[in-house]
């Protein structure tokens, strides 16, 4: 795996934080099965009164991201990669369960930062509503924009207040 530590507000990573990050994310080699061929992006923030580290990976598989705040930076990278571990083993879980085999399409993201607090290009593979739902569930996000594979068009998948999910569609 690749590993690029970056920081922002400030902070410069330095030797160790890069060594412990790379140290920290070799855990997962066993979890992901094209670790090799992957890039791990590290974000490191400083702020007054915490840290906070952003961990995305966008795999083969999944796209994988862990976001945390702590008093300093080493237990920040330390609590994102353990999130990042528990996401991999929920994630190989599920996918098990419900087709005996992982095999879900991945999306490439890329986040660009300025005035627009986040721009996100996607790579759109077709998947069904049920992992889209699990991309969104494993990113902790409320919403998933995916492209449907029967009707082969862009969808947005999100949680509704009472629970249950609801799909918009393009035209």
């Amino acid at each position: 795996m690749k590993i690029e530590v970056t920081g922002k507000n400030g902070f410069n990573p330095t030797k160790d934080i890069k060594e412990q990050a790379e140290k920290k994310l070799a855990k997962l080699k066993d979890l992901i099965p094209d670790y090799d061929n992957t890039v791990a992006r590290v974000l490191c923030k400083d702020y007054k009164t915490y840290k906070k580290v952003e961990i995305t990976i966008p795999s083969k598989k999944i796209i994988l991201r862990a976001e945390v705040s702590a008093p300093d930076m080493r237990s920040a990278i330390d609590e994102a990669t353990d999130k990042l571990v528990t996401q991999i083993k929920k994630y190989n879980s599920k996918v098990k369960d419900k087709l005996g085999k992982t095999s879900l399409k991945y999306q490439d993201v890329d986040e660009v930062r300025g005035e627009v607090v986040r721009d996100k290009h996607l790579k759109l593979e077709p998947i069904s509503e049920e992992e889209a739902i699990d991309q969104m569930e494993l990113l902790g996000h409320k919403f998933f924009v995916y492209l449907d594979k029967d009707t082969k068009k862009t969808n947005v998948i999100y949680q509704r207040e009472d629970g249950n999910y609801a799909v918009i569609e393009t035209e």
